[in-house]
């Protein structure tokens, strides 16, 4: 996909300026509650659909 420099700008202008409004608060702790494990269960959904290679290491260790 070829983008010019003025397409880049126009896509970068609008995202800045979608990242710099504030996000819409919850009315109650329950809907707060409820937004959070919605965004984790997509953030794991997402995750899930990565292919991972066999070698790949953990970044921890079980130490007994």
């Amino acid at each position: 996909m070829k983008l010019t420099r003025r397409q880049l700008a126009t896509m970068l202008a609008s995202t800045t300026v979608l990242a710099q409004a504030p996000p819409p608060v919850p009315a109650t702790p329950e809907e707060e509650l409820k937004n959070a494990r919605n965004r984790v269960k997509a953030n794991s959904e997402a995750l899930a659909r990565l292919p991972v290679a066999m070698p790949t290491e953990p970044a921890f260790q079980f130490k007994a």
